[in-house]
């Protein structure tokens, strides 16, 4: 018989005998840890050796806690709504951006083709270059 697509696998009915084709042991094979009732080996577990994550130097400080993470825009976004003045209020009433995080940077790419007053955390060189050559205003925000 062919398989049809997409291909439904029949459910593994465990404990129902042996005509379920899962019978005696019910997949768990023979003694040992896994097969006991309301086994609970954690991940990584190695029967009692060094596990890995152990075995391996550590090394190094993580910042993750510490990173700041920052809503990104670029000016070619920003010509594209129909404000005058543009805030990360506005941005996320819009839609432009989703979440706010440690504050707005507004980078470079694309053409700006108005003149915008642009309140944000953080702008990039070429960004604050290109609003400020139409005429508009950079004004940088306190995080």
């Amino acid at each position: 018989m062919k398989a049809k697509f997409p291909y439904k696998k029949r459910r593994k009915r465990i404990g129902c005998g042996i005509g379920s084709g899962h019978g005696k042991t019910s997949t768990k094979g023979h003694k040992g840890q896994r097969a006991r009732s309301g086994k609970q080996v954690r991940q990584g577990y190695e029967g009692g050796q060094t596990p890995l994550y152990r075995r391996l130097p550590k090394r190094g400080f993580s910042h993750e806690a510490f990173r700041k993470i920052y809503a990104i825009v670029n000016v070619e976004q920003l010509s594209k709504l129909d404000e005058k003045e543009i805030t990360p209020e506005l941005l996320l009433k819009k839609g432009v951006i989703h979440e706010l995080h440690s504050g707005l940077k507004v980078l470079g790419n694309g053409d700006l083709k108005k003149v915008l007053t642009v309140k944000a955390h953080f702008f990039s060189a070429s960004a604050k270059t290109k609003i400020e050559a139409k005429g508009g205003q950079a004004v940088v925000l306190q995080a």
